[in-house]
């Protein structure tokens, strides 16, 4: 047993030898051992390549409005490893964790030596997760963000109110295959039997296969773009406004604080959500409730303004598709200004694609790399670049120098590449 914080958050991390190994049978063998703690969570369970941060902050936010206590269970963090359990907001304490791991670890050594295999970093959190919330009284809600894909995902033993697929885009193709469609069907794996599900996916062959999936599973159905409309966009200096109407209302002027093209969408997908808790007497939200948790909703690393001279921005754009909509919004955002990218990404990231698309709205590149397995080294990111103004340093101290050069009253300086990396900058801009 662990007698301190550190000691059990070790052992959890001394699981990242085990790699990502897709597949519920380790879950369901730990969650039998625990009592089923997820027959217990009224949750909502939220997948999809990019958004799915967001998305889970918005709805939260809004659910708080509405009077509710809402857990949460999100991935990687950004600010502290506690944060991946939370309650309105909040992460648990220290001692909440060592007290969860010490639990479940007896479990966790039991499974090592069977036919299921070694239990993985990723399963543990998520078991702690479930025990936890399960334990809890006075929870009303839980939104659980799944990990990788959907389908083998280990929060896909949930048992939800809702299911909420946020995008499909070209991320994790090694596991989750190589086409839009492949990717599709691992996300279209959180849908369950009669459980309703809303999507975000405005691809028309990935929505096929959620469509395909949601009859066969008898699940009500709800695509955002092919029953709603957004109109009115438009980029406020501290974050987005839109109106949207849906098949039950017209929402005029909505608005969030969350910066990028992309969370009109996201906010778009959350007062779905709303709409469908309100429809099957889950909850009572109005529309005031929904306005409010909108704007008060917040997200630490997408498109977040960490310091004001020079001007910095931090967003976890970590594939094509989060690189593509961080371009958008810098050339709706800041014609006319300055760009410095920085940037580093991991090794199994299509990085080289990444920078094509960087580059098309940077004046400047300075390539990092940061403390962790997979990172890329910083000058293979650097050769990758074909940006004549470009500069690579390995140690991550030094961003904080090459920021400070950078003084002009047009320079805007935009941190991005990796979740991972964007917690490390963080942590080194922000103390």
């Amino acid at each position: 047993m662990f007698n301190t914080y550190k000691e059990a958050i070790s052992w959890i991390h001394g699981r990242l030898k085990f790699g990502v190994k897709p597949g519920l049978l380790r879950m369901e063998r730990l969650m039998e051992k625990l009592g089923r703690p997820e027959k217990k969570i009224r949750a909502i369970h939220v997948a999809g390549t990019n958004g799915k941060g967001s998305t889970v902050s918005f709805i939260r936010s809004v659910l708080q409005e509405a009077g509710y206590t809402v857990g949460t269970f999100t991935s990687p963090y950004i600010i502290t490893f506690n944060e991946r359990i939370s309650v309105n907001g909040t992460p648990i304490s220290d001692e909440e964790w060592r007290q969860l791991v010490n639990e479940i670890k007896p479990f966790v050594d039991e499974l090592d030596e069977t036919d299921a295999g070694t239990v993985t970093e990723f399963e543990i959190i998520t078991a702690c997760a479930f025990l936890y919330f399960a334990k809890q009284s006075g929870i009303d809600f839980v939104i659980f963000e799944a990990g990788l894909g959907g389908k083998y995902d280990s929060t896909n033993i949930v048992e939800p109110l809702l299911t909420v697929i946020t995008s499909i885009g070209h991320d994790h193709m090694a596991i989750l295959g190589h086409t839009i469609e492949a990717i599709a069907g691992e996300k279209a794996g959180i849908i369950k039997e009669g459980i309703p599900i809303i999507t975000g996916v405005n691809q028309p062959e990935a929505l096929g296969v959620i469509e395909a999936e949601a009859e066969e599973k008898q699940a009500p159905y709800q695509s955002l773009y092919e029953t709603c409309r957004l109109f009115n966009e438009a980029a406020l200096p501290s974050g987005e406004s839109f109106s949207l109407e849906t098949d039950v209302k017209r929402y005029e002027n909505i608005q969030t604080s969350l910066i990028g093209i992309h969370q009109r969408q996201n906010a778009a997908l959350a007062i779905l959500a709303a709409e469908w808790l309100n429809r099957l007497t889950y909850a009572d939200i109005s529309e005031d409730a929904l306005r409010n948790g909108l704007k008060k909703a917040s997200w630490p690393g997408r498109f977040e303004r960490l310091q004001e001279r020079p001007v910095v921005y931090a967003d976890g754009a970590h594939n094509e598709e989060g690189i593509e909509k961080l371009a958008e919004t810098v050339k709706q955002r800041f014609a006319g200004d300055t760009i410095h990218v920085v940037f580093s990404a991991l090794k199994d990231k299509p990085y080289q694609e990444m920078i094509k698309k960087l580059e098309t709205v940077a004046d400047s590149i300075h390539f990092s790399s940061f403390d962790f397995p997979r990172a890329s080294s910083a000058k293979d990111l650097y050769d990758a670049s074909s940006l004549t103004n470009k500069s690579f340093d390995e140690d991550p101290d030094s961003v904080k120098a090459w920021i400070e050069q950078k003084d002009g009253a047009d320079d805007i300086i935009i941190i991005t590449g990796s979740l991972y990396f964007i917690s490390e900058m963080r942590k080194r801009l922000i103390s």
